[in-house]
């Protein structure tokens, strides 16, 4: 017997048509999609539902949900240097815990059902995916440049030990260097050579300011991209944040060396960043996913709105509306968004892949007339249109309510933990 049925729900299926039909799930598999008589443990009624994967976030830090809010309209540098890099000093493996069941439950309430994060107390933030039901690439942040190095890559080995493949194979661990500015040629050649005993991916900030960029010339003689290529970072399955400031030279060695990129526009566009040129990246086969960042600089963790930031942004930088299509740009925030996690079967609305799926409610205003499914989707939807998720077939967002999260003690844990680390 099936475990769930969704019912007549118009789904988003692997060949990017919409159709109304259903879908069967079985365990954490998607069992079948099309017409389902058989029985099932539950039947959900999925008429007036939009049935998409679930939105993957391929690049947040989730605790900094506890800054939201602290330390806005700054430069990058001081922003890091004056506020969020005191801050973090106050931390401590509970704040962490609570601050990202915060930012698991805003995800999950918006449609993600995978998120990629790189941050500290990675135990903790383990623990709080692993009870949540959500899925998530995680990596323990390491700066070269900081007192705890050394420690931070021992940390990084028995984590990726203790929890790589973990919690029935939801959580996937990678290595994770700050930055080029913060992680010196010496610490990344430890990383790589980490990486490789491991047989572990990598996720790094690369090229996400001009200044970064212009320093790292003046200091190495080129860019971040070819310096991480002269020291085989980018031979480790990469995961590049941002790369807003890259040069076309730059793409051709992205794309010999498979360089997937997390494209986060919210945060880009608020801290005067730059506009990453995706549309180039895309038309040279880069796999693009998206991401929100973290909380601290957009300030939420809404993946439609990243979806719709994404669509816009460049068809203005362009001024050219066809830069990147409404189709197109659901695929960065799903099946893209998986493929840059490095996650097989991850998605797709499709038999034999996980049951991480979202389903959005269109029964408001603005979902009509119904000509384009995916233009609605992300023209015009809210996040609070999210109606139910599932992950690895269990759902974790049941009628707009969690299911396996608290969430009255949870905003008052965060709401008190939040204030202490910044009370000067």
């Amino acid at each position: 017997m099936l475990n769930i049925v969704l019912k007549g729900g118009d789904v988003l299926c692997a060949d990017g048509q919409v159709r109304q039909t259903d879908l069967a799930i079985s365990g954490s598999i998607i069992a079948q999609v099309g017409n389902i008589n058989e029985t099932a443990d539950r039947i959900i009624d999925c008429r007036d539902k939009l049935l998409i994967p679930g939105f993957v976030n391929t690049h947040t830090h989730a605790a900094m949900t506890l800054f939201r809010s602290y330390a806005d309209d700054m430069m990058l540098m001081d922003w890091l240097q004056t506020k969020i890099w005191p801050a973090e000093e106050n931390l401590t493996g509970e704040d962490v815990y609570w601050g990202t069941q915060l930012a698991i439950a805003e995800m999950l309430k918006s449609g993600t059902t995978c998120f990629a994060d790189m941050y500290f107390f990675m135990p903790e933030v383990a623990k709080a995916v692993a009870e949540s039901g959500i899925r998530a690439v995680l990596a323990r942040g390491m700066a070269g440049v900081a007192p705890t190095a050394n420690q931070a890559l021992a940390e990084s080995e028995s984590f990726y030990k203790e929890w790589n493949n973990g919690a029935d194979g939801r959580i996937t661990i990678m290595l994770g260097p700050h930055a080029p500015y913060t992680c010196p040629p010496d610490y990344l050649k430890k990383v790589t050579a980490l990486a490789e005993k491991l047989k572990a991916q990598i996720h790094i900030h690369l090229s996400e300011t001009a200044g970064e960029v212009a320093e790292c010339q003046k200091q190495y003689g080129k860019s971040p991209i070819a310096l991480m290529n002269e020291l085989g970072v980018l031979d480790h399955g990469v995961l590049a944040a941002h790369c807003v400031h890259v040069s076309s030279e730059d793409i051709a060695i992205m794309k010999e060396k498979k360089v997937r990129v997390a494209h986060n526009p919210g945060s880009n566009m608020k801290l005067a960043s730059g506009v990453a040129p995706v549309p180039d990246m895309l038309a040279a086969g880069i796999c693009v996913g998206l991401g929100t960042d973290g909380a601290a600089s957009n300030n939420n963790l809404d993946m439609l709105e990243e979806l719709r930031l994404t669509a816009m942004l460049h068809k203005v930088h362009r001024l050219d509306p066809l830069a990147i299509p409404a189709n197109k740009a659901v695929d960065m925030a799903t099946c893209k968004g998986a493929a840059a996690l490095g996650l097989d079967h991850v998605g797709k609305l499709e038999p034999s892949y996980k049951a991480d799926i979202t389903i959005l409610d269109m029964k408001e205003p603005h979902w009509h007339p119904r000509h384009d499914r995916l233009s609605l989707l992300t023209y015009a939807a809210n996040a609070s249109d999210v109606h139910t998720v599932i992950v690895n077939g269990k759902v974790l967002l049941d009628n707009h309510q969690l299911t396996t999260i608290d969430q009255e003690r949870l905003l008052a844990e965060v709401d008190r933990r939040g204030l202490r680390l910044v009370k000067n």
